[in-house]
């Protein structure tokens, strides 16, 4: 079953799993090597992230090379951009209130 973009993201492991492979990609047990945590969790996180698109594996003779797809990112990105202007007109409107109470 494929995973939600959203759900991926939303685990830190797999947000630094992510940031870790943006600029170099890596044999599985060289990302689990970083962690904390054991081979088979970091196999499951990087299950998930390859599932929603976030990381693409390819096989290397008996090595599995991980890398992230961080284009995929952009529909996370075009997803929160429509509320940043909410968010940036409420906020001018708290700054205006509190410099007003002043």
């Amino acid at each position: 079953m494929p995973q939600d973009i959203y759900q991926a993201i939303a685990d830190p492991t797999r947000r630094q799993i992510i940031d870790l492979l943006a600029n170099q990609s890596l044999p599985v047990n060289d990302v689990a090597e970083r962690f904390d945590i054991s081979r088979p969790a970091i196999s499951k996180h990087i299950k998930i992230l390859n599932e929603c698109g976030l990381v693409v594996i390819r096989k290397k003779g008996r090595q599995r090379y991980c890398r992230a797809d961080t284009q995929k990112l952009l529909e996370v990105i075009e997803w929160a951009q429509r509320y940043r202007k909410f968010w940036d007109k409420r906020l001018d409107a708290l700054e205006a209130a509190l410099t007003d109470e002043v």
